[in-house]
């Protein structure tokens, strides 16, 4: 006979198991986030600026970044973009490229949102953007 001593803890095993299978299920599932680092992030005129975007968490074959064309705008008037040559996509196999850097040199000074965009043909599938400062160099003497 089944008591109510013994159901409970194995209601609990039950419980902690199917947990433990749900966080193992969603690790490293889905959409990475985006980070984007300016070095440096506040800099006198003329600036040479490095940003470095990096893909955190999610899915290593997550497809829609999956050999994503790459679009810097520097918000300066200027864009540039850069695109990997990739084997075809295979779900589990196929491998996103984690880290973007990119050099920018900023004439004058002002407040810059930079942002990466990805894309698949003409479709945005993600984006960051970090704000770089640059400070005119004849307050500073």
């Amino acid at each position: 006979m089944i008591t109510h001593r013994r159901v409970r803890p194995l209601i609990l095993l039950v419980i902690i198991l199917a947990m433990a299978g749900v966080l193992q299920a969603h690790q490293g599932k889905g959409r990475p986030s985006i980070v984007l680092r300016a070095n440096p992030a506040v800099a006198f005129a003329p600036a040479r600026i490095v940003v470095t975007a990096e893909l955190t968490g999610g899915a290593d074959d997550y497809q829609d970044f999956y050999c994503a064309k790459v679009e810097w705008t520097w918000d300066d008037d200027t864009t540039s973009e850069a695109q990997d040559d990739c084997d075809p996509y295979e779900a589990g196999k196929s491998r996103i490229r984690r880290r973007y850097t990119s050099e920018h040199k900023f004439e004058l000074p002002g407040q810059y949102d930079v942002r990466l965009t990805l894309r698949q043909g003409k479709k945005a599938v993600g984006s960051g953007t970090v704000t770089v400062r640059v400070r005119d160099a004849e307050i500073a003497r």
